[in-house]
């Protein structure tokens, strides 16, 4: 599976001399020391991973190594331009591979088996944050948001979508960390996040594809058409394909490599096809994702191969470059931060608790499951970036997103086992009087 990739990137580095090649191992190997050190320093905090990821970046960007000692800084990351192209080409392969593991997580079965409740719960949470985002964005779009693209409605677009998503990792994370993974409050949050991930990322698709339309190419509708049919078609008829594959590759082939192979070259094409018709290719990644991860044929021993060898080396690599790009320094806004914390947790957690409500909880225990569907993670981070490659939004906005989900993360923990602790003592007084 190395050998793989890599042949993927054989041909650009033979083009790079010498000394860019050395500077392109340099930023290699400090990055992914530092995503590796200061993730397993976060791991144990019972933290996510992906904060300390960020911070190493951090770290080593602009806002501190930069700011104190920019020779140092300019040394290691600007001083040799095919290095630096170099890693970029890398870590958008690593965001692909990440988003593909990312839709691996997503088990489509237990969206369909689950029905009601989920859905109550996981429309809420996107239909409050969206309307927030969307029209917050719109009132106060010149005072904060304003851009060079010019188009408020598509940043609008992107606002509500970007706030409406729950990060399934994350909330994972969580209740394995409460032991609730495994009961049935814990498998229909899962359910919830599930569902709201994959309309999250649909309605991205969309935006992304509006923002890059000049008068050319498919109009709104069949923009949206295009993604439908798509995911429907993968979904359905590629998704039994694709487990034939892996059935024929097991009995014809020995040793879990060329299952690897397989996964690996079906993201690919997914990546491919989804780039080549105007929606951005993480989510073709995404959604082959979700169709290898439901294969029965692709072995559990394989899939925990795929998601160690990914998000170790590569969402390290992708994650701490992100640091890279935020400069505290010239684009912290305190104004611009807490708006958009403010907005999106209001919005999520009214959402989560109204949702939750109607699907019987109790005040106590819909609070606990608006605050963990409030969780944001690495997803609001990858279209925060896309977002500002795509010049939807600049740099003081992506770094609010980044703020809002390092509070949410930090405040999803304390508030659900708050929450559940309240529902359990006032169920308990209640059987005794």
């Amino acid at each position: 599976m190395v050998a793989g990739l890599l042949i993927i990137t054989s041909y650009y580095m033979s083009s790079l001399s010498s000394n860019d090649f050395l500077h392109f191992l340099i930023i290699v190997f400090v990055l992914l020391a530092a995503g590796r050190i200061l993730g397993e320093l976060f791991r144990k905090m019972n933290q996510p991973a992906v904060m300390g990821e960020l911070v190493g970046g951090l770290l080593l960007g602009p806002s501190v190594l930069g700011f104190f000692f920019p020779s140092v800084f300019h040394s290691i990351f600007t001083s040799s331009s095919g290095a630096s192209v170099g890693f970029d080409g890398l870590s958008r392969l690593a965001i692909i591979l990440f988003l593909f593991i990312a839709g691996m997580e997503v088990h489509f079965n237990d969206i369909l088996k689950r029905g009601k409740a989920a859905a109550k719960i996981s429309l809420m949470s996107i239909l409050f944050p969206f309307a927030a985002g969307y029209f917050g964005t719109l009132f106060f779009y010149h005072r904060l948001f304003e851009t060079s693209s010019g188009s408020t409605y598509v940043a609008a677009l992107f606002m509500g979508t970007a706030l409406s998503i729950t990060a399934l990792s994350v909330l994972a994370k969580i209740l394995i960390d409460l032991d609730l993974g495994r009961t049935r409050f814990g498998s229909l949050l899962l359910t919830a996040a599930m569902v709201n991930d994959f309309a999250g990322w649909l309605l991205f698709s969309i935006v992304i594809n509006l923002s890059n339309m000049k008068h050319e190419g498919p109009g709104v509708w069949q923009t949206v058409a295009l993604v439908i049919l798509f995911t429907v078609l993968l979904l359905t008829i590629g998704r039994k394909l694709i487990d034939r594959l892996f059935g024929f590759v097991s009995r014809h082939f020995q040793g879990s490599g060329p299952s690897l192979i397989l996964a690996i070259l079906i993201c690919m094409l997914g990546a491919v096809f989804t780039e080549w018709v105007g929606i951005h290719a993480i989510f073709g990644a995404f959604l082959t994702g979700v169709a290898v991860g439901n294969s029965t044929q692709f072995s559990v021993k394989s899939k925990e191969t795929l998601h160690q060898f990914v998000t170790f080396l590569f969402a390290p690599l992708f994650f701490v470059s992100i640091g890279l790009r935020v400069n505290l320094e010239r684009d912290f806004d305190l104004l611009t931060c807490t708006f958009i914390l403010a907005v999106a947790s209001l919005g999520k957690i009214l959402g989560g608790f109204i949702g939750a409500n109607l699907s019987g909880f109790k005040v106590h225990k819909a609070f606990a499951v608006a605050f963990a569907m409030n969780a944001r993670g690495s997803m609001e981070i990858v279209l925060g970036l896309l977002a500002l490659q795509a010049r939807i939004i600049n740099e003081r906005i992506f770094v609010g997103l980044v703020f809002m989900t390092f509070v949410t993360i930090l405040m999803a923990g304390p508030a659900l086992r708050y929450f559940l602790a309240r529902h359990e003592k006032k169920n308990l007084v209640t059987e005794v009087a």
